[in-house]
């Protein structure tokens, strides 16, 4: 069976994380989207923990339905679909090696409750695990991995958003050159990355050292709103195991949805408090110090993905993965009407455009354009025939600083909106 799955988010106990994601709401919002099997986060947190422990079914293959008393009625017709949880964390490790102190974020999988809570009573020993959803702990990623894999058999684990600045296996600020250089003799029991927002399957495909490991994307949300803005699609039974298989071995597994790499918030180099967005050659010609205030710049996942490339821009090695680049209906929908993402305006015609046409992902990748278009204006339609080819305008995200997307030049705008009047 197709379907798609967004395996990395956070609970309301994360740091920095809506109230709203709460199992009911993470459980709606995968349907808008178009999500059938989703990760829980956060299994780490005590009190995450016992509501989903509370909350969950245990549907017998290493995956969870929510219980039927807190599935809410307002999900559309159009949109309703099962939704599995896989229970999934990740751990923030901070520690030196090899005399520099490193950062990396690392996910962790697993099929069933008892196995998380090995984990946990393992991590509790060596941390807090009770401040934050996403737990900071003085642990080297390898200690971890072995951790991981002595409580639990089936676990799989991955390297989180593996290209971001800070906190990441290889980011340009905290991370190492290799998987090698973290994981030592235990690398190959890594058979995943997370690409990360700011990076894509065609600039990791750059690094012949990546070739033997899965490159998964996930959408790391913090509200319900954001659920899938990066995932992944298989093509297995909806099972634990069928999905780690698939990941392990890429049968079954068939690629990933993408945000445009530059709409990343770490895609350029640059220095947030004084608005200066670099190239990494125009980094490279300012000695990586900002050219406004002389501080050193953050040196973005284009930038390092460069340093450490053997292989030319472009190339992508034979059987690889497709993927396909999506900007999220909000966002399209806003530029259409010329107002933000967030607005009660954009909200309407989105919830509207679902009760019509079926899931954000459907109407984004699959939906005719002729239905769009009958459904919404010939804008909205030309919108997102524009996504669908690449054909889009962004001005790269940097040092924190999300990149903005503009999907019409004004004269476009004036062309399609010319074409409307004449039916």
């Amino acid at each position: 069976m197709r379907f798609i799955a967004d395996l990395h988010i956070h609970s309301k106990y994360s740091r920095a994380t809506s109230k709203d994601m709460s199992p009911e709401s993470i459980w709606k919002w995968a349907q808008l989207k178009g999500i059938t099997v989703i990760g829980t986060g956060d299994f780490t947190h005590p009190q995450w923990f016992k509501e989903l422990s509370e909350k969950l079914n245990d549907t017998g293959n290493g995956l969870f339905r929510l219980k039927k008393d807190f599935c809410s009625a307002d999900v559309p017709s159009s949109c309703s679909a099962d939704v599995f949880f896989m229970l999934s964390a990740e751990i923030s490790c901070i520690y030196k090696k090899s005399g520099k102190t490193r950062k990396v974020h690392v996910l962790l999988y697993c099929p069933d409750f008892k196995d998380a809570a090995k984990i946990n009573i393992a991590l509790s020993k060596i941390g807090n695990i009770n401040s934050d959803g996403r737990p900071i702990l003085g642990l080297d990623a390898k200690e971890l991995l072995k951790i991981a894999l002595d409580s639990c058999p089936n676990v799989l684990v991955v390297p989180a958003h593996a290209w971001t600045p800070h906190f990441s296996v290889l980011g340009s600020e905290s991370g190492f050159d290799s998987l090698e250089e973290c994981f030592d003799e235990l690398t190959s029991h890594i058979y995943a990355i997370e690409t990360g927002l700011s990076s894509d399957p065609l600039m990791n495909r750059r690094l012949s050292a990546l070739d033997r490991v899965t490159l998964i994307s996930n959408s790391d949300c913090h509200s319900p709103q954001k659920i899938g803005r990066e995932a992944n699609i298989f093509d297995t039974d909806i099972s634990y195991e069928a999905i780690i298989r698939a990941i392990k071995s890429r049968k079954g597994f068939e690629g990933t949805i993408e945000f445009f790499p530059e709409e990343g918030k770490y895609h350029y180099d640059g220095h947030r408090n004084c608005g200066v967005s670099l190239t990494p050659k125009e980094t490279m010609s300012h000695f990586y110090l900002c050219p406004v205030c002389g501080k050193k710049v953050t040196v973005g996942v284009m930038h390092r993905v460069e340093k450490l490339a053997d292989r030319d821009e472009g190339f992508m090695p034979e059987n690889s993965q497709p993927f396909t680049s999506i900007i999220p209906l909000p966002e399209i929908i806003a530029e259409t009407i010329k107002v933000g993402p967030s607005s009660k305006a954009v909200g309407k015609i989105y919830s509207e455009l679902l009760e019509k046409l079926g899931s954000e992902f459907k109407i984004l990748m699959h939906t005719p354009l002729d239905e769009i278009e009958r459904a919404s204006t010939p804008l909205l339609r030309d919108a997102i025939s524009r996504v669908r080819s690449g054909n889009v305008h962004i001005a790269p995200g940097y040092d924190g600083e999300y990149g903005k997307v503009k999907i019409f030049e004004d004269v476009q705008r004036k062309e399609v909106k010319g074409q409307k009047m004449l039916f």
